[in-house]
């Protein structure tokens, strides 16, 4: 095992979380926040979760761009959540996995522009194990196969620690993306791992692939040992 490895299995924590409610992941990422900004938690960690049906609206917020009506919303039992994430406002449900990696960047000396490139990397390497060929896009962020959209990222930055960060679209159903400007963006189609490979895919399977590749590149080294 090579120095870098041993590094980063010290300073990172995997917690694997099953189908969590939306606030409750977000109300514990700002108390992991904030232990790591004073000290109290020593490593960074990386959640892995998925949450039942919710849409959330980034900093920029959103509410424009979504297109139902609220009393289909609240029929369907879709709540709103508005966080302080960057971006605008997409949507979780069951078959989408999240990575909310709490990162000490000053620590490791990265500018937000290359980590967000990280966490784009864990979800294209992840879909690539997987005989999908994602990429990014020039323009927007995210991580796309072609024009259609695979997987979604936005973080926030409190103190040096990052957290939030990236979905991706693994089994899901995509009606609800219909009724939203996924992201802001307008005549974006949103796909998924189930729907590139037109079979079922097991998330949980998926889950054992993104773990491997977010302790790989969502988490890197402490530069200040080497």
């Amino acid at each position: 095992m090579t120095r870098g490895s041993l590094q980063r299995e010290r300073i990172c924590l995997l917690v694997e979380l099953p189908v969590t409610e939306y606030e409750r992941v977000w109300r514990l990422q700002t108390r992991l926040v904030t232990a790591r900004s004073e000290g109290i938690l020593d490593r960074d960690v990386i959640l892995l979760t998925e949450h039942p049906p919710v849409f959330t609206l980034g900093r920029r917020g959103g509410l424009d761009n979504l297109i139902a009506p609220t009393a289909d919303l609240d029929g369907a039992g879709i709540p709103v959540f508005q966080v302080e994430r960057g971006g605008n406002i997409t949507y979780h449900a069951p078959g989408q996995l999240v990575l909310y990696p709490i990162v000490d960047l000053l620590g490791v000396g990265l500018k937000v522009v290359d980590y967000v490139w990280k966490l784009e990397e864990v979800a294209i390497r992840t879909a690539a194990a997987w005989g999908i060929n994602a990429e990014r896009n020039a323009v927007n962020r995210g991580v796309w196969v072609g024009a259609r959209k695979l997987g979604s990222v936005g973080i926030a930055v409190r103190r040096g620690i990052s957290f939030h960060g990236i979905a991706l679209n693994v089994s899901l159903s995509l009606e609800p993306f219909r009724w939203i400007h996924p992201c802001g963006l307008h005549g974006v189609e949103v796909t998924s791992m189930e729907q590139e490979l037109s079979r079922p895919v097991s998330t949980a399977e998926v889950r054992g692939t993104i773990k491997v590749e977010s302790l790989a590149h969502a988490a890197p080294a402490d530069r200040s040992g080497v």
